[in-house]
């Protein structure tokens, strides 16, 4: 299945790569935290690890540790503005469960 990237996510990460001004891509991944269990992590890579499972879609490369992928396979990331407040959204075919908050979930 792997992960994917709705247009406007995508356009976000070029966007910030570009005044970056590097960063091979995003690396997504899986956290314990939170009162449902697991947390996202999303943070820019310069180089993958060897380990790393690498997916490129629309110009952007993202990587992920194989611990989270068994969590995160089949997510879509999306980037979303609502009001004043604008950020990731993770749809994951796989969560199971999330808390009231939003900061956390289970499978």
């Amino acid at each position: 299945m792997g992960i994917t990237l709705t247009e406007a996510a995508a356009e976000h990460v070029r966007g910030f790569l570009k005044k970056r001004g590097r960063g091979g891509g995003i690396r997504l991944g899986v956290k314990t935290s939170g009162c449902s269990g697991l947390a996202y992590v999303l943070e820019v890579f310069d180089e993958p690890e060897p380990e790393d499972v690498v997916f490129e879609d629309r110009d952007v490369k993202v990587v992920v540790d194989p611990k989270s992928l068994i969590y995160l396979d089949g997510t879509e990331l999306d980037f979303t503005r609502e009001g004043l407040n604008e950020g990731f959204k993770f749809n994951n075919p796989n969560v199971k469960d999330a808390c009231g908050c939003g900061e956390s979930f289970n499978v």
